[in-house]
């Protein structure tokens, strides 16, 4: 690989997916519990522009073709299940064979337009669909949006890349120009109408947004894409809320067809993999060459960087914020759309990156639940302590459902599936991440059980020390049958009088046990313990009505 400048190399196709997980709010329908996120996009109806997916599994025969059938056999029995459920023979209309995740694509925005830095001229991108992915029983949906555009020169390609798929921008700089993302992006209509437009340019409203909110502004396009969703901190009206939960960028997969993928140096691979702006006319690296002297090993999925194949040279870089493929357009194999190399990364690479970036914004979720947990805590109020103990107890059972059904080890057999799973997984940190928060789960688990078994042990000893008390009360008017009163002939009236009085007296006394149980109990400890003399003994129960003395 040549580590000279190279001439100007054009990506005669470019694809990109951006894959965006946000933390869904619990519904506000207290009429409906059991209402799902879901149920309303399909409750709103013609108001809402969001279309529940009937994929090709679901749908008619003649929408399966064979690049969904590859998609299939790629993965293991237990992720089909996950991704396309058990199908219309096991119950599927009953709804017990139906896959827990639900897709809604909208069908209004046709393409994109952007321009990457005041002045540039501006470039289309085709939208191919956007999309949201809904997951059962996990608050966690994932907004996609893929956009395709053709021969563009490899500086602009990357460009689009680093600056689109930005929440909102990172900063601004001294003329108040957003940095790092595109300085403007419209969404288009199929006549080129615009739709919405970004305003990452009023530095003001973001500033004040994140001053009186203590949390980030969502760009208005991005507000308006999500729409009938809306950011939780902004003042908009909507059942359907949704907050951050990773950083601002979003997740991001790539497919580039360019001339001759030998022409791109390493400096080249290094920005795409990193998703990285251009180099300047010396195209030097981004980084130290010390931070990046193990980028291809690290980075690098190179089993096919050969001259041989049916799709040489194509090479994939994965850093687990992006995974981005890199292939000769001169290649069929790797330009077709059925079963070639286009065709694997939209549907089995999609779908691996997918599960990743579930599977940590999921585990991201449930740590964030656990803090708003403690935050509403307070111990003095009994009300609060209950709220508390239920949202731990559900958290704790949610995740052991997310346990068996979302989190893989191992998604597929196949070579390349499975590496690629792995090096997402890896550079994402997943298994620590779930080991992190399996034991905050579990600690917090555990303290709630300790704490339960603390307070069962302080009421059957408040219950000793009444019985203990009571038994001699007991005893003695109750000895051989003998009654202090013989009041067995009196009138009826005199009988309920002398009960009731010692009901009273009875119930004052049981209850001022109960009060003074603690100290009793000390009491009891004190008298069983023979290495104390009468008089410590006698000292304990004096203490028993000294004013602070627990």
């Amino acid at each position: 690989m040549a580590e000279a400048a190279a001439p100007a190399v054009t990506v005669h196709h470019l694809r990109q997916a951006l894959l965006w997980p946000v933390r869904l709010m619990p519904l506000r329908d207290t009429q409906r519990p059991q209402l799902r996120p879901w149920d309303l996009l399909r409750e709103a109806g013609e108001a809402s522009p969001w279309r529940e997916r009937v994929d090709e599994y679901t749908g008619d025969r003649e929408q399966f073709h064979e690049r969904h059938y590859n998609e299939f056999v790629s993965f293991l029995p237990y992720v089909q299940r996950f991704l396309y459920g058990e199908g219309r023979a096991h119950g599927k209309a009953q709804g017990g064979g139906e896959s827990p995740m639900r897709v809604f694509r909208r069908h209004d925005i046709a393409a994109l337009r952007t321009v990457a830095r005041p002045g540039d001229a501006p470039i289309t991108l085709s939208v191919v669909h956007i999309d949201l992915y809904f997951f059962f029983d996990v608050d966690v949906v994932l907004l996609n949006v893929e956009v395709c555009a053709d021969d563009l020169p490899l500086p602009v390609a990357q460009e689009q890349l680093y600056r689109f798929g930005r929440a909102y921008p990172g900063g601004w700089d001294e003329d108040g120009a957003a940095q790092n993302c595109l300085a403007s992006v419209e969404w288009l209509d199929a006549r080129g109408n615009v739709l919405a437009r970004s305003d990452a340019q009023q530095r003001e409203a973001f500033l004040s947004h994140v001053c009186e909110h203590r949390a980030p502004r969502i760009a208005a396009h991005w507000a308006y894409l999500m729409q009938p969703l809306v950011s939780d901190h902004s003042g908009e009206p909507g059942q359907l809320r949704y907050r951050q939960i990773e950083y601002y960028r979003m997740p991001l997969m790539a497919y580039l067809a360019v001339d001759d993928p030998r022409r791109l140096t390493r400096q080249d691979f290094i920005r795409l993999g990193l998703v990285t702006a251009p180099g300047g006319p010396d195209n030097a690296l981004p980084y130290s060459e010390q931070h990046l002297a193990d980028f291809e090993q690290r980075c690098c999925y190179d089993r096919f960087w050969v001259d041989a194949g049916t799709a040489p040279r194509t090479r994939y870089l994965c850093s687990g914020h992006a995974l981005v493929v890199v292939g000769d357009a001169r290649s069929s194999f790797f330009r077709c759309r059925d079963r070639g190399v286009l065709a694997q990364f939209k549907h089995q690479h999609f779908l691996l990156f997918l599960i990743a970036h579930f599977q940590k914004a999921a585990l991201l979720m449930f740590s964030d639940q656990l803090v708003e947990a403690l935050k509403r805590l307070d111990i003095h109020d009994p009300d609060s302590v209950k709220r508390f103990k239920r949202a731990i107890r559900a958290s704790f059972e949610r995740f052991l459902r997310f346990t068996h059904r979302y989190w893989f080890h191992e998604i597929s057999e196949q070579a390349q599936v499975r590496a690629l799973s792995h090096m997402c997984a890896s550079h994402l940190g997943l298994d620590p991440l779930y080991d992190e928060v399996k034991q905050r789960i579990a600690d917090m688990n555990s303290y709630l059980e300790t704490d339960s078994l603390r307070r069962q042990a302080n009421t059957v000893v408040r219950l000793t020390v009444v019985t203990l008390f009571g038994l001699i009360g007991t005893v003695t008017t109750g000895f051989l049958g003998m009654n202090l009163l013989a009041e067995a002939d009196a009138p009826l009236s005199r009988k309920l009088l002398w009960f009731g009085v010692v009901a009273v007296l009875t119930t004052i006394l049981t209850f001022y046990t109960m009060v003074k149980s603690k100290r009793l109990s000390d009491f009891i400890d004190a008298m069983s313990d023979e290495r104390l003399t009468l008089r410590q003994r006698l000292g304990v129960l004096a203490r028993v009505w000294k004013p602070g003395s627990d």
